[in-house]
C-alpha cells in the first residue's frame, strides 16, 4: 500500500513527520481526522479525489518519456 498512516498526538493534536525517512518528494494529506503520507512518482501525476470535502481517493498515473 503507498499510503501510510501518522499517528496523531491525542493530546495535542499535532502530528509528526520523519522527512530524512523519504528520499524524494512526498505529501501529507489531512482529512476526516485522519492523516496519510505517502511519496510522489519520479515520473508521473498524482491526483487528490475529492468529495462533499472529504479526501476519497489518491490516484497514480506514473510513466516515463521515451
Amino acid at each position: 500500500m503507498r499510503l501510510k498512516n501518522v499517528e496523531i498526538n491525542p493530546q495535542s493534536g499535532k502530528i509528526e513527520v520523519d522527512i530524512m525517512e523519504y528520499i524524494g518528494p512526498f505529501v501529507v494529506v489531512v482529512s476526516d481526522g485522519r492523516v496519510k503520507v505517502t511519496e510522489l512518482p519520479a515520473h508521473g501525476e498524482t491526483k487528490v479525489i475529492t468529495h462533499q470535502g472529504k479526501v476519497k481517493r489518491i490516484r497514480f498515473d506514473e510513466g516515463e518519456e521515451l
